[in-house]
């Protein structure tokens, strides 16, 4: 499984595929990033920052996944299918793959946060829960992109249909009753905004939401993928 994720992070990145989310990073963070926390309430705007590049990024990690899935040829992802030991294991290797990249475009758009976050000496719990609320996103996005890799959906308009109304689903569904069926972005961007102690107490809710919303979404993408292969 490490090979086959290995292998298909070196394709990604030779195929220079990984250069469209570094670009948009670079943006996020050149635009809107730079521009720090500043004044008497600089601390819980720094840790409001952190809050945002989540938001920020799910669509990203959701994009960039979908892109590394679909490096590879039908026939060469039909030989890993071959040579693997197990049926699931060149699903389980991409969508590992797709996270190790997610991960580090993560890292890339909140080294300038946490330096901020630092230097105005927001409290370190919420630094913490910032950075663990990045690493739960990641996974749904990466979940999200994986959904409309060509694995399901084998048309690249429709995917990328797919991709783009997915999210934009997502984020509606979070605004009405039916919250529970998205990811609670709303909620997680309202606690980071309302100060460091209440996304502190805010994130266990907010974690456990991500991860059974995780759990569900890749156990069918698991199954799905498996049943095309």
């Amino acid at each position: 499984m490490i090979a086959l994720a290995r292998f298909q992070v070196v394709g990604y990145v030779r195929s220079l595929r990984v250069l469209h989310p570094l670009i948009v990073i670079a943006l996020i963070v050149a635009l809107v990033l730079l521009q720090g926390p500043a004044g008497p309430d600089a601390k819980e705007l720094a840790v409001g920052t952190l809050g945002d590049v989540a938001a920020f990024m799910f669509p990203v990690w959701a994009w960039a996944a979908r892109a590394l899935l679909d490096t590879q040829p039908d026939e060469q992802r039909a030989l890993s299918a071959t040579a693997a030991r197990h049926r699931s294991t060149p699903t389980w290797a991409g969508l590992l793959a797709a996270y190790g990249v997610n991960v580090c475009l993560g890292f890339l758009a909140l080294v300038v946060p946490l330096l901020q976050a630092l230097t105005v000496e927001s409290p370190a719990r919420a630094i913490l829960a910032g950075c663990g609320l990045c690493l739960l996103v990641a996974v749904a996005g990466t979940l999200l992109g994986a959904w409309t890799s060509r694995a399901v959906l084998p048309d690249p308009g429709v995917s990328l249909l797919a991709l783009l109304g997915g999210a934009v689903v997502l984020l509606l569904l979070g605004l009405g009753r039916l919250g529970w069926l998205s990811v609670p972005m709303i909620e997680w961007l309202r606690a980071a905004h309302d100060g460091p102690n209440r996304f502190v107490s805010e994130f266990p809710g907010v974690a456990v939401h991500l991860a059974l919303w995780s759990a569900i979404v890749g156990a069918g993408y698991v199954a799905i993928a498996r049943v095309r292969r």
